[in-house]
């Protein structure tokens, strides 16, 4: 019986630490508005409030592929399997 206690456990560890901090780092780059509600600098002529939130598109694709990846291979290693 403890066993199945210890199974149902939410278990804390540093790759799941890791998947949520690629999860929340789009969030809190998006909502915290004063790092990024100005003009300068440019690139290529597009103001710097514009192309920052499009390089976060990308940044969030990234750490969200990431974080998927390695949710997997952490249930894989979690049920016993080949880790690859």
């Amino acid at each position: 019986m403890p066993e199945d206690i210890d199974e149902k456990r939410p278990t804390v560890t540093p790759v799941r630490v890791v998947i949520a901090l690629c999860l929340i780092a789009p969030f809190v780059a998006m909502l915290w508005v004063g790092s990024y509600a100005k003009v300068d600098p440019a690139f290529i002529g597009i103001p710097f409030f514009y192309w920052y939130q499009m390089l976060w598109v990308i940044i969030s694709t990234a750490l969200t592929m990431t974080a998927y990846k390695l949710w997997q291979r952490d249930q894989r290693t979690r049920k016993g399997g080949a880790s690859a």
